[in-house]
């Protein structure tokens, strides 16, 4: 009786499986209700065809925010993401004046969020709105809403992206990749969020905008410490300057 039990639960199973599969895909994309925002924050890695940087785009066009912050991992000591996402923000209409750039050395999402949070908080921002691919939303929300101070309203906005079809993710290798790696991804920012532990060192990041530079590091133990180079004029990101380089 049981092993009849198990064959036929087994049956429904397959006989709902694109349904069941299909749920699945679309339980990484979420989309919160967008209101004004202090800023949007535009996570690193975009894809090959900017979508990322499209969709912030359309939001500060939509008046979401006044600025938009291109984060993005260091490639080289002279030249990040960062830099290609300003110029495809730049080259979509955004005025450069409005780009913050932010370079770290973030392996991952919550690394990524380490590094802006002190950004944050210095510009005491109220909400932001985070901008990844439609896959990565719901990991990206969770680990910016534990990561970032309370004080910090956190939405996300998710971006197309060709590569993931949440009603067909499993008949590409791309759509496979991209469900388990979130599926993983997730249960390692649960396992390193579950009790807001600073361990380690937070990466390092580099902000810049209008000329000016300043560098967080926050080591543990230790609270956030500004290296700050004013290239060309003070900005009032800091007020805590270095001798020109």
């Amino acid at each position: 009786m049981v092993l009849l039990c198990l064959f036929a639960f087994g049956g429904l199973v397959y006989l709902l499986r694109h349904p069941l599969l299909r749920v699945a895909g679309q339980y990484w994309i979420v989309q919160d209700p967008l209101e004004r925002a202090d800023a949007l924050i535009v996570l690193s890695d975009d894809n090959f065809y900017a979508d990322r940087a499209t969709c912030a785009v359309e939001l500060y066009r939509q008046g979401m925010a006044p600025i938009i912050v291109a984060s993005g991992r260091r490639l080289r000591p002279y030249i990040s993401i960062a830099e290609l996402m300003e110029h495809d923000l730049v080259e979509r209409g955004v005025p450069k004046s409005a780009v913050v750039k932010v370079s770290h050395l973030a392996d991952n999402t919550r690394e990524e969020a380490e590094a802006l949070r002190p950004l944050a908080e210095q510009r005491h921002w109220r909400r932001v709105i985070v901008v990844t691919s439609s896959f990565h939303t719901r990991r990206a929300r969770y680990v910016f809403r534990n990561v970032f101070p309370p004080s910090v309203e956190v939405r996300v906005a998710p971006a197309r992206d060709f590569s993931y079809d949440p009603a067909h993710w499993w008949q590409t290798r791309l759509g496979r990749k991209r469900f388990f790696h979130e599926l993983a991804g997730m249960v390692v920012a649960w396992w390193e969020l579950r009790k807001q532990g600073n361990e380690g060192a937070q990466p390092q990041s580099v902000v810049e905008k209008g000329g000016f530079t300043a560098q967080y590091v926050v080591s543990q133990g230790r609270k956030p410490s500004i290296f700050a180079t004013a290239l060309s004029s003070l900005h009032p990101l800091s007020p805590v300057l270095s001798s020109r380089a």
